[in-house]
């Protein structure tokens, strides 16, 4: 199989665009990787989300050892084949879940012992069995375990987490088998502390990692905080290795953070927000709960890339979501995550257009703007 590797074709300022190449096939940057939580991706079939143009898949770590099993995912043959998604998937450590989602955990140097939030049994994850359970699923790039802290927390807490981290990052690479086009990531750690995240970064550089993540951003701190780390850490980073931007975030967030050198996003909201009535459009962000959405028979967006959001009334959008239908989730999922992969097209393309600034600046007048016109009834 040919190895994992990563080539920038274009740069514009500090945004970026390339290819990764893993042996399952290519991933243009910036990527947006919808998530895919217990090997689905909500309400959306695998073959939809293809189709609207996403190259890689989240998977989670923690919700996949818990139900079904790594191994019993592996037996099936491995995570590709059990979800029918034969593209490249990206798994996370599950440290971050472990940390959000278990009521009782406890952490030392050897890992992380927690009671599942499903049925209270207690488990072990250490840097080696996180990567054991990714190398089980099968996963294209896995990530190393970390500790992630929600903010605000104190210096000593975020340096405590942060350097514990870093011997979990040599241990979790020792631990990875590479073969066949696959890759382990780095994770920088330091919360919102700039000297700290800037030492967490060439640590993991001197362990050499193909790829390097910023985590333990987004949980709790002012978006204007997150550009400031990420302009901070971008430099400590080889320019030849993908930059990924874990669990991030809305349009604006990915808009700012690849005009800041990122390459690589995933977060829940575009089905998480489709599931609640939000669709996600080049108006801006549009609540199909609200009432002046009952009588209006325009579609979402009629130039939009997917059908949903060409072919279905808002006031047929507002009805399923009023009526709590499953339908209304499915098409505002599929209408969200298409609009996040349209940006990630105009981005790229722009990019090696040189004409990033111009795109970013029509992108946000435009959700300034907002809907326009509004609908009047007659």
């Amino acid at each position: 199989m040919p190895p994992f590797s990563f080539r920038l074709t274009a740069t514009d300022g500090q945004a970026r665009t390339g290819e990764i190449a893993t042996a399952r096939g290519i991933v243009r940057t910036p990527a947006f990787m919808p998530v895919g939580t217990a090997a689905t991706v909500k309400a959306v079939e695998p073959e939809t989300v293809r189709a609207t143009g996403a190259d890689i898949l989240l998977g989670n770590t923690y919700h996949l050892m818990l139900r079904p099993g790594a191994e019993r995912i592996a037996a099936l043959g491995g995570l590709h084949r059990f979800m029918n998604w034969p593209h490249p998937i990206l798994t996370d450590s599950g440290g971050f879940q472990v940390m959000s989602l278990s009521q009782l955990r406890k952490v030392d140097e050897k890992g992380v012992t927690f009671r599942s939030h499903l049925d209270g049994s207690m488990h072990a994850l250490t840097p080696e069995r996180a990567i054991e359970i990714q190398n089980l699923l099968g996963a294209d790039i896995v990530m190393q375990l970390d500790e992630c802290i929600g903010l605000p927390a104190s210096r000593a807490e975020i340096d405590r987490a942060m350097r514990l981290s870093l011997r979990w990052a040599e241990r979790s690479k020792g631990a990875f088998e590479g073969a066949g086009g696959r890759a382990i990531f780095g994770i920088v750690q330091g919360g919102d502390d700039r000297e700290l995240r800037i030492e967490s970064a060439r640590r993991l550089v001197e362990i050499d990692f193909p790829g390097y993540a910023i985590g333990g951003l987004a949980v709790g701190e002012p978006q204007s905080v997150m550009l400031e780390i990420i302009e901070e850490v971008g430099p400590a980073l080889p320019a030849e290795r993908p930059r990924y931007l874990m669990g991030v975030g809305t349009p604006g967030d990915l808009l700012e953070a690849v005009a800041r050198g990122i390459d690589m996003f995933d977060c829940v909201l575009p089905t998480r927000n489709g599931r609640h009535g939000l669709a996600y459009t080049r108006f801006g962000p549009i609540n199909l709960k609200n009432a002046r959405h009952a009588d209006d028979p325009r579609p979402l967006d009629e130039t939009g890339a997917c059908a949903p959001a060409r072919t279905y009334s808002r006031a047929y959008l507002h009805h399923l979501v009023k009526s709590n239908e499953a339908l209304g989730a499915i098409l505002l999922s599929i209408v969200n995550l298409s609009y996040y992969q349209t940006l990630m097209q105009g981005l790229r393309a722009a990019i090696v257009a040189g004409q990033f600034e111009r795109f970013r600046a029509e992108t946000q007048a435009a959700w300034t703007a907002g809907d326009i016109p509004p609908f009047v009834r007659a």
